[in-house]
């Protein structure tokens, strides 16, 4: 069945995308300058690759060249989850991109702890259906985890060619969130790839992804667990989802699989929680939407920092990617599109039956190929919390047979602890983040670089607290 898959891919792309083009890269998709944006010395690429000429599926990417020395550093590349939220929005310009939106949603400014520091960044907008990119052919949007990775080992073809100086890189896939599904699978696919490649293969060394879905029985557990041991709901719930839901059998992860009481239970625990704080991160303050609504027709800025974070990016985010110079700047909307710029879709119809896949036995593959992983948590995140992503790695490092090679300690940052982590076999790390939330580099982008930074640059954590260099 694997090699049949191969041979379609084959099919779609042809023998081209095995051969190496002249150009350096592609002038028509070229970024000169998106409206507001300070100057900067790297260069910056955006457009569409056509996934399937026949329904008419494109995808979105948005590229952004290292700030130093790009002919000579990996290529990363970065997905958010949802399903069906974009990894433009959302990675590249509210978390590791090199821009952030202004406060009147009209300019952007420097992100100072970009990750293209340290590498080549490439974001997709994944699958077809999510923010700009799209089919012609309706049914494209009902989709699930098999054809999103398909899609995407048939985007990467295509964009080496049109970027073939970097078809021999280092590539690195990292993500956040749902892309604790989307990674690992397309990992998963390009190593099959390889396997039946006589010719091109890619050149995969590392996998790292955020507070990552893995397994879903075990992440709603761990929700709850944290709910309780952080003051967020009562003990009496809490005891309630101990006694009444046994997370432990619902072996299908089916969202429905839950008897009634520990529906009910579990529902009053998110509404009690979600109704006063951001889940996502329970130490945030929240966006009040009129004051973000003021502040974009007004066009001028209000302070509404929480420990240093713009908590209304989003509806700036949203404002500018809807203007019409912005997506003609980024050679985006080419088809005008019947709806707007969202940051999650509102067109796409996901498999509900794949949000339950258990992720555990690919990543075994993945570690098994000799690529090293790495799962990092944010310790504010109540939605997929650490407790849970730690057990299942360690279960994972005991299947494998893997001895600890760095016991679970502080790791430092600035003379400061950065957070904690673990590592298996000298391949497999766990890695928490301390004030971190679902979205860690939005959260904490210092903290976040340089784990992303050690990360692809093949370093451990520092177990010293002499000061790091940004």
């Amino acid at each position: 069945m694997r090699r049949c898959w191969f041979f379609e891919v084959l099919a779609v792309v042809g023998c081209a995308c095995l051969v190496g083009n002249v150009v350096g890269y592609p002038t028509e998709d070229l970024v000169e300058n998106l409206p507001g944006q300070p100057h900067v010395g790297f260069k910056q690429f955006a457009g569409y690759v056509d996934i399937d000429v026949k329904t008419g599926k494109s995808l979105f990417y948005y590229f952004v060249e290292a700030d130093h020395d790009p002919q000579n550093t990996a290529l990363t590349l970065w997905l958010n989850g949802g399903p069906g939220c974009s990894s433009i929005g959302g990675g590249a310009f509210t978390e590791l991109g090199p821009f952030y939106p202004r406060g009147d949603g009209r300019g952007l400014r420097i992100n100072s702890r970009s990750w293209n520091k340290a590498s080549n960044l490439l974001f997709i907008e994944s699958p077809a259906g999510v923010g700009w990119s799209y089919s012609n052919t309706t049914s494209d949007y009902n989709t699930g985890d098999a054809s999103t990775a398909n899609d995407l080992v048939v985007f990467f073809l295509k964009w080496y060619e049109k970027f073939p100086s970097y078809k021999s890189r280092e590539l690195f896939l990292t993500g956040e969130s749902y892309a604790g599904h989307y990674i690992p699978q397309l990992a998963d696919a390009l190593l099959n790839f390889n396997a039946n490649s006589t010719d091109f293969k890619f050149n995969i060394k590392g996998v790292a992804i955020g507070n990552p879905l893995l397994k879903l029985g075990s992440f709603r557990q761990s929700r709850y667990e944290y709910y309780w041991s952080h003051g967020l709901i009562s003990d009496e719930l809490g005891l309630t989802i101990k006694k009444e839901c046994n997370f432990d059998d619902d072996v299908s992860g089916s969202i429905n699989n839950v008897s009634t009481s520990c529906e009910n239970a579990m529902s009053e625990a998110s509404d009690s929680v979600g109704q006063y704080i951001n889940d996502y991160d329970i130490i945030l303050d929240v966006c009040y939407p009129a004051i973000a609504e003021q502040e974009l027709r007004l066009h001028k800025s209000i302070t509404k920092l929480s420990i240093g974070v713009d908590v209304c990016m989003s509806r700036e985010r949203s404002f500018y990617f809807n203007l019409p110079e912005v997506q003609k700047a980024l050679h985006a909307n080419r088809t005008n599109l019947p709806y707007k710029w969202t940051t999650c879709s509102d067109v796409l119809n996901y498999s509900e039956t794949d949000i339950s896949i258990n992720i555990i036995p690919i990543l075994k593959r993945i570690v098994q190929n000799h690529i090293k992983v790495w799962i990092f948590s944010g310790d504010q995140d109540s939605v997929v919390p650490l407790t849970g992503t730690r057990t299942l790695i360690r279960e994972l490092a005991q299947e494998l047979n893997f001895n600890i090679t760095v016991p679970y300690g502080a790791w430092f940052h600035g003379g400061q602890v950065g957070g904690w982590a673990i590592e298996y076999g000298n391949i497999l790390t766990f890695a928490t983040v301390r004030g971190a939330s679902h979205m860690v580099p939005y959260a904490q982008p210092s903290r976040a670089l340089h784990l992303f930074s050690d990360f692809v640059l093949g370093r451990r954590l520092p177990n010293a607290t002499l000061p790091s260099i940004d």
